[in-house]
């Protein structure tokens, strides 16, 4: 019989690309989406005719119940989240009550309507924070330096309990630093490769940024939906790290952006206290190897090659557009 996957967070960078991969799978797609005039579409345009969009909020249990009873999934992503770190700072009190709470609406919900449902949590490495050992695995404290990354936490041991409380299929990704060329511009990776491509093309002289010499665990999201997918075909539910197990400084990123466009990044960049962290996470690397071993997983797509491919994207949809502002 063919599975159905309920996805939240589907016009998100992982939804657009978890929703593809599931399709090809041959499963039947639902994605969850809030009733509101500002919902965009453009991630999963390409793939909209084969989607089945159905309303839910996640600050909503009953919207959720009546979600999950009209779909009847045999697996749930939950991948809903309000997931800028900045924003969080801003809005700490709307990132907990979504990001954390939302979570334990959406397990209470599946195990409401049926608690035989695959659920799969979208943990974070920015749960590590201040990080207590390096590389970081599925053992390593949590310090999380974020109401974000606070916010995760909950999520993550709520997933747990509700695991060890309910006998639930209950799994936690923890991934790190995923990007793509559908990554929103608030996010640091695309606004360097944005701005690559438009001085490229002389359209504007600078990029502002903050701390140079924060470092992450940089990979591909279309490589880590697949781990996703991977963890719910598993014969026990568990908890696993997705990374690269490589880190990369943002003066890294700039240098290999801006150097596939044949662009010296010292020219163009000045730093910005506005753009700095109140609490920074220094460095973020994780350790994928149970991943590795148990699910068979590995990325393939390599640092440079991510950051090119944003980098071309953003020169075409400048080049077809050179109104384009994003």
């Amino acid at each position: 019989m063919t599975k159905r996957a309920l996805i939240t967070g589907i016009t998100g960078q992982d939804g657009s690309y978890l929703a593809e991969f599931l399709l090809s799978k041959g499963y039947q797609v639902y994605g969850m989406v809030r009733r509101t005039s500002t919902v965009r579409y453009e991630r999963i345009q390409n793939i909209q005719s084969e989607l089945n969009l159905i309303q839910g909020d996640m600050g909503d249990l009953s919207s959720l119940i009546t979600a999950i009873s009209s779909v009847e999934p045999d697996e749930v992503y939950n991948l809903a989240a309000q997931s800028f770190v900045p924003t969080s700072w801003n809005q700490p009190v709307f990132t907990g009550d979504i990001t954390g709470l939302g979570v334990t609406r959406l397990l209470d919900a599946v195990r409401t309507v049926n608690p035989d449902i695959r659920f799969y949590q979208a943990s974070s490495s920015e749960m590590f924070g201040k990080v207590r050992e390096v590389p970081q695995t599925e053992s390593t404290p949590f310090y999380p330096r974020s109401p974000y990354g606070v916010a995760k936490v909950y999520g993550h041991w709520i997933a747990v309990n509700y695991r060890e409380s309910y006998d639930m299929f209950a799994c936690s990704g923890i991934l790190f630093n995923h990007e793509s060329p559908r990554r929103g511009m608030e996010f640091v990776t695309r606004k360097v490769t944005y701005h690559a491509a438009k001085i490229k093309l002389e359209m504007t002289n600078e990029i502002r940024i903050g701390n140079l010499d924060s470092k992450r665990d940089w990979g591909y999201a279309g490589d880590y939906v697949r781990a996703m997918w991977l963890m719910l075909q598993q014969v026990e539910p568990d908890d696993f790290v997705i990374a690269t197990g490589q880190t990369h400084s943002v003066e890294r990123l700039l240098e290999v952006a801006f150097g596939h466009v044949g662009l010296n990044w010292r020219d163009y960049t000045v730093q910005d206290e506005a753009f700095m962290r109140p609490a920074e996470v220094d460095l973020l690397v994780g350790d994928p190897g149970k991943a590795r071993r148990k699910l068979g997983w590995q990325p393939e797509v390599s640092f440079e090659e991510l950051i090119g491919m944003m980098v071309e994207s953003d020169l075409k949809k400048l080049r077809d557009n050179p109104d384009l502002v994003i």
